[in-house]
């Protein structure tokens, strides 16, 4: 593997508090050096980084690529692909797939799959088997493993019972638990939130109680058995204070924010159909503001896409009768970029925390730092290079993208992965504007 120089760049490395000019030296799949001006290596490729931003790889703790049992969506390979194109060099996968990820075969499958692709894969396992709610599958085999977290994402373990069980023995086994909350019976048809324009629209519409309730229920139960709740894709004003209360009395909870729940709203629905129809349903405006408020001061602690790839067939089923989700891997960094950094003044340095160390430090995965000896595992990015969104040019197999025709900041120039350059996007050109 041929050694790579990056000359000119500015390191962000919010864990070691580096933000700097300098320069960074690949070597045998590891950082060898950093300093404000290296010495060139005669057999290194040089990169001339102009400034652009060199960071730790972005993780994303929440993704769907539906492999096994539905291909035609996303397969491992082009999940991977689409995550390496957005800056992304690690993600959770989750375990919703035909068959469930419920057993350790299919987590050790996985993980044999996933060594010669674009991104690492770090698979979760199934809360109950087959996602049916009603008996716990084996934590302890699922981490040995490989597991990194459990989650019946997609559905609520229903049963108060079987979950305070299923978060005892999480904690017994030094798993962390990642929660779709949604309270079964008030959930609605699932279509939009509950409000106004669902009435309009003739429907029913799942309101945020729905998502508050389960909120409420799974931080009481983290509080009573020392385990740790990781609550996904927050979209109401009410989940964020009750986290933010959680969190004040010393419950082991964090939470992710997802682009969409930070910019758009239910309005966007009357736009973009059901390509802006997920699961939580975008709420009304004051939402969008404390999700995005609540990512800047830390009461949300990750970024995180939930990469829902659905056929264009799928979603042109319309508002009431598509699944849920939306692609979001290949504009995640150009949306933040935008909606915080630009619009609200959050630091490069604050994003990079939000987007690679803090995942990783929540499921504990291996770190990935700008020093000596650390995998190298790379994120190359130009703040204020310009691009327009085409969803037709991604890597995803999917075009569910409600941000498709957006102009946005932060052009992805390069995703290095074990010193492997995996994406190279220096020539870019989606209609630079």
């Amino acid at each position: 593997m041929k050694p790579i120089l990056f000359q000119r760049a500015r390191l962000i490395d919010p864990d070691l508090k580096m933000d700097m000019a300098g320069d960074l030296l690949v070597e045998n799949g590891v950082v060898s050096a950093v300093g404000a001006e290296l010495p060139p290596a005669a057999d290194a490729e040089k990169i001339d980084c102009g400034g652009a931003v060199l960071a730790p790889g972005l993780v994303d703790l929440h993704v769907h690529f539906r492999d096994p049992g539905q291909t035609e969506k996303e397969t491992l390979e082009t999940g991977c692909a689409a995550a390496a194109n957005g800056g992304f060099t690690a993600v959770v996968t989750m375990a919703n797939t035909k068959p469930v990820v419920d057993s350790p075969e299919l987590i050790r499958r996985c993980i044999e799959r996933n060594r010669t692709m674009d991104c690492r894969i770090y698979p979760a396992g199934a809360v109950t088997k087959g996602l049916g709610g009603k008996e716990l599958t084996d934590f302890a085999a699922l981490k040995e493993a490989g597991a990194v977290c459990l989650t019946d994402d997609g559905l609520t373990v229903g049963s108060g019972p079987l979950f305070y069980e299923a978060m005892e023995k999480a904690a017994a086994v030094g798993l962390p638990v990642s929660v779709h909350c949604e309270a079964p019976g008030f959930e609605g048809d699932r279509s939009m939130n509950r409000g106004e324009i669902s009435k309009k629209l003739g429907l029913v519409g799942a309101p945020a109680l729905a998502e508050e309730l389960m909120i409420m229920r799974d931080v009481f139960f983290a509080e009573k058995t020392g385990a740790r709740v990781h609550v996904q894709h927050v979209s109401s004003r009410r989940g964020v204070e009750i986290i933010a209360a959680a969190k004040a009395r010393g419950v082991r909870v964090t939470g992710e924010a997802t682009p969409h729940h930070m910019f758009l709203d239910e309005t966007t629905v009357l736009e973009c159909g059901a390509n802006a129809k997920m699961s939580p349903p975008l709420r009304t405006a004051d939402d969008a503001a404390a999700v995005r408020e609540a990512l800047i001061s830390g009461v949300l602690d990750v970024v995180a896409t939930d990469h829902a790839p659905h056929t264009p067939a799928e979603k042109a089923l319309g508002i009431a009768k598509a699944p849920n989700g939306i692609i979001g891997l290949e504009t995640s960094l150009g949306l933040c970029l935008d909606g915080l950094c630009r619009e609200r003044g959050f630091s490069l340095s604050a994003l990079v925390e939000r987007m690679s160390a803090a995942p990783r430090r929540i499921f504990e995965l291996p770190p990935v730092h700008l020093r000596p000896g650390s995998p190298a595992d790379l994120m190359l990015f130009d703040p204020e290079r310009r691009w327009r969104v085409d969803a037709a040019k991604f890597k995803s197999k999917a075009r569910n993208c409600p941000f498709n025709g957006w102009t946005l900041s932060g052009t992805v120039l390069m995703t290095v992965l074990g010193g492997r350059i995996v994406c190279d996007r220096r020539d870019f050109a989606q209609s630079v504007v």
